[in-house]
């Protein structure tokens, strides 16, 4: 599938949009980025195998594990657009896809990991 970056992003700005207000402000400070593809040092670092891909990624301390230390990476979360329109048949499955990987790496910024996503349906 193709997409414009412009609409892409629109995409996961729609996303965004899905989390509730009361949640938003934690948000403050960690940026959504995208990216093409994950590099493969982090695959295999994660050990994801070659088959396999990665959508997003949340990178950074969750805030179940309290404030930042000294000298540690701020926050963020990426979203790899290549995986994404690669993988996804139409707009809407792309969409849909997006907004549960963005829901999915916010989840771990508040401190979900991915055995409690799966029970949740997001994993």
């Amino acid at each position: 599938m193709h997409m414009p970056d412009h609409a892409f992003r629109r995409l996961v700005d729609e996303a965004l949009g899905l989390v509730p207000a009361e949640f938003r402000p934690y948000l403050d400070g960690v940026p959504v980025v995208i990216e093409a593809w994950a590099p493969d040092a982090l695959l295999d670092e994660m050990g994801i195998p070659e088959d396999d891909t990665l959508y997003g990624l949340y990178s950074g301390r969750a805030l179940t594990d309290g404030p930042s230390e000294s000298g540690e990476l701020p926050s963020r979360i990426t979203i790899y657009r290549g995986p994404l329109l690669e993988d996804c048949l139409d707009e809407d499955d792309l969409r849909e896809e997006i907004a549960t990987t963005v829901i999915h790496e916010i989840a771990h910024h508040f401190g979900i990991g991915e055995e409690r996503l799966k029970e949740l349906g997001w994993g």
